[in-house]
């Protein structure tokens, strides 16, 4: 069986849960359940390669469709680094940042949470958001940002803040985050 993942990636805490062998076989349509036929195939690495597939639950469905065809096709590693390269594409060029934001309409998410998280997930790693996500998590990350960003004078109209306005402001941040950041990471339950 053919992998994209080293035993090594597979291991670490940040990988993606779940299969990671991606693999592709023959079928009728792209439905999870019917496996995509041999013809769909070319316009599925091609969505993957121009970024057309470029959402988290889009990401997401992909995945779990390449992980549960058979492993009996062409191509099946050139579509797996193609969804890995997706992913590393997702996270790394604000798509990840935007949709978290787009949840946290009353306090934007920390821009600087998700690069520090993203220095210590490899690429190579089963599936880079869910490393970077739990990395944000198992980590403890939110507190510190959220606390940052509450302490800048520019939050406050240039003004520097009070102690307690910077703990409002900051547990309100750590409270939205948070439930954003659990809300996403419940695509890779189940």
């Amino acid at each position: 069986m053919s992998t994209y993942s080293s035993a090594s990636d597979r291991d670490s805490i940040y990988s993606s849960p779940g299969p990671r062998d991606y693999q592709v076989g023959a079928g009728s349509t792209m439905s999870s359940a019917n496996p995509p036929n041999t013809t769909s195939l070319p316009a599925l690495l091609h969505s993957l390669r121009s970024h057309t597939i470029n959402t988290l639950p889009a990401l997401r469905r992909t995945e779990r469709l390449i992980a549960s065809l058979p492993p009996s096709t062409p191509n099946k590693a050139d579509i797996a680094k193609a969804l890995h390269d997706a992913w590393i594409y997702y996270v790394d060029y604000h798509s990840l940042l935007n949709e978290l934001r787009g949840l946290t309409k009353t306090y934007p998410f920390s821009e600087s949470c998700l690069e520090e998280a993203k220095r210590g997930v490899g690429k190579a790693s089963g599936n880079y958001c869910y490393g970077v996500l739990k990395r944000v998590k198992d980590q403890g990350l939110i507190p510190s940002h959220a606390r940052a960003l509450a302490a800048r004078p520019a939050m406050w109209g240039g003004r520097k803040p009070t102690a307690t306005e910077i703990q409002k402001l900051a547990s309100a941040c750590e409270v939205e985050w948070t439930r954003v950041l659990n809300i996403v990471l419940r695509h890779w339950e189940g």
